[in-house]
């Protein structure tokens, strides 16, 4: 199942998309989250037909129920990214549904789009020929080249939240929060940052230059037709809360 996590202008809103992350209702294990059962997926070679069951799936009921300047983000792991048909699928996927490509955000890791960095730049540059936008994901956790960064079609970096977990004023994760934005802004992209739990981490964040934020303190995940509801009848929330909870 395709549940939605809001993206949101910092520092709180308005509503500028949604992530997709898929779960699993077992019948035998119960609900899943990704990481008990992806490995087994990219193993198995399922994660390509999952990944392309993903693609634009929900951006067009959003479209027409009115939402048309919202964008959906879709993960890519390394086998989406090595498969053959990528590029087709998504064009397919676009055009079946109607969609503007400025509707989609395919995001891979810094890690993902390492592994293979020159057959990764040839992938990442066809699907940004087609006008989507590209994210590089987990920014700052990896071993990337920074030579294969700024080659990258990449409109978006995402800040791992494992600097935004113990961020605070002062400390070595605000620096090095400030040193990804630096990066990022000078090469003309967006910033997000995700896990986002507090308003301290809210307002720093917002403070530091991140343009979008992501986080449970902004919106669980959730499926789609409770984020819509959630979207038409927002609740009332003092000056810079945010548009969640």
């Amino acid at each position: 199942m395709l549940y939605y996590q809001p993206k949101l202008v910092a520092p709180a809103g308005p509503l500028t998309g949604m992530e997709a992350l898929i779960r699993w209702q077992s019948p035998k294990h119960g609900f899943l989250t990704p990481d008990r059962f992806l490995p087994q997926a990219e193993k198995s070679g399922l994660i390509v037909p999952i990944g392309n069951w993903v693609i634009c799936r929900q951006m067009k009921v959003w479209v027409e129920q009115g939402h048309s300047d919202w964008s959906v983000a879709v993960n890519l792991s390394a086998v989406q990214l090595e498969h053959i048909s990528l590029v087709d699928v998504v064009r397919t996927a676009l055009e079946t549904h109607e969609l503007s490509p400025t509707h989609l955000v395919l995001e891979v890791t810094e890690s993902t789009a390492m592994h293979d960095a020159e057959a990764s730049l040839k992938v990442l540059n066809k699907l940004s020929a087609l006008g989507l936008s590209i994210s590089i994901d987990d920014f700052g956790t990896g071993y990337s080249s920074l030579l294969y960064l700024k080659h990258l079609p990449a409109n978006e970096l995402k800040i791992d939240r494992g600097f935004i977990t113990e961020l605070a004023q002062g400390n070595d994760d605000e620096a090095i929060i400030q040193a990804i934005i630096a990066l990022g802004k000078t090469l003309g992209m967006k910033i997000v940052a995700e896990g986002v739990e507090t308003p301290e981490q809210q307002e720093l964040l917002t403070r530091l230059g991140c343009d979008t934020l992501q986080g449970y303190l902004l919106g669980r995940p959730g499926p789609a037709d409770a984020q819509t509801k959630k979207v038409e009848h927002p609740e009332k929330k003092p000056e810079l809360a945010p548009a969640f909870q």
